[in-house]
């Protein structure tokens, strides 16, 4: 079977890079055609850099994509006091060699949708922004969407950035309105799935042993990311977000979902970026998202490991 053809758009933040990293392990099963940058974690320009650094890292060919530096209609807000100023704090940074390609992340990807691919996945791992102005521009991309695999949301969980919101939503609910509405197949990682795929210091410790350049980057980084969700929730290691996307790609039979209807709050003072989950089908309203609900942690990490030691030494 061929690989499947995605793009991965995100905000790297140290989470984002272990997904980059999962997706580049992946060749068999994950076409990589682009990577595209939205101001998120960081801000724009830290955000492409950061992209850029694990291309070189990984010694991927990937091209890297500049997108949108503020939300639709809303303030930036970012988290430097959870990734760090850097956005990826745990490694040295340095100047990539990958050069930062001049077209923008919105037309790449309209362009990539109407290009020759018959189909193309779409792996937001940050704010939705990119993804909304891009079907806002040309909706003739719907489509050739094929899936758009995101992280974002919260039921059970809560919220990581307000009581009612996590981060990547709350950071632009108007494009995440347009993305969840757009009528192509979505699934979602919300934090009811992340925050249960704990980066302990074991889980840390086994990726450490492959002793190559990109599991000693991740290590690195997550030894850094650990800090504050680690205090904030009382765990035993932060939880490891954006590469819960790549896995579901990778083997979907880790993850537990139901079609529901999932609505995001984009008015109200108290409740912006809420991700409202009608997991019990108590209303009429479309079932639009395949939410995911549940995960095989041990299974998770076993996939991230082998697949991080494939990175040469």
């Amino acid at each position: 079977m061929a690989p499947r053809s995605i793009i991965i758009d995100c905000d790297p933040g140290q989470d984002d890079a272990v997904a980059l990293f999962l997706a580049m392990a992946s060749p068999d099963e994950l076409e990589l055609l682009g990577i595209t940058t939205v101001a998120g974690n960081v801000p724009l320009a830290l955000t492409e850099r950061n992209a850029r650094m694990m291309c070189d890292i990984a010694k991927s060919s990937a091209p890297v994509f500049a997108g949108c530096a503020k939300p639709m209609l809303r303030d930036a807000i970012s988290a430097e006091y959870i990734h760090g100023e850097t956005g990826i704090n745990g490694i040295d940074v340095f100047e990539p060699e990958t050069p930062l390609q001049d077209q923008h992340a919105v037309d790449f990807i309209i362009d990539t949708l109407l290009g020759d691919k018959v189909t193309v996945t779409l792996i937001p791992t940050g704010p939705l922004t990119n993804i909304a102005t891009a079907i806002k521009k040309n909706p003739e991309i719907l489509p050739r969407i094929e899936e758009i695999v995101i992280m974002g949301g919260a039921m059970r969980e809560g919220g990581n950035r307000t009581p009612s919101a996590e981060f990547n939503i709350l950071v632009d609910p108007h494009a995440a309105d347009v993305v969840l509405n757009c009528g192509r197949p979505i699934t979602l990682m919300g934090l009811d799935v992340t925050h249960r795929v704990l980066s302990t210091e074991e889980r840390v410790a086994r990726i450490g042993a492959l002793n190559n350049p990109v599991a000693d980057a991740t290590v690195g980084m997550l030894s850094f990311f650990h800090r504050y969700d680690t205090e904030k929730y009382s765990s035993q290691g932060t939880p490891l977000h954006d590469p819960c996307t790549v896995a579901y790609l990778l083997q979907p039979e880790l993850f537990k979902t139901k079609c529901c209807n999932v609505a995001v709050e984009t008015e109200s003072e108290l409740t912006t970026g809420h991700t409202a989950v009608d997991f019990w089908h108590v209303t009429d309203r479309t079932r639009n998202v395949n939410w995911a609900y549940d995960i095989d942690a041990d299974g998770f990490y076993a996939l991230l490991t082998e697949r991080l030691g494939r990175f040469p030494l």
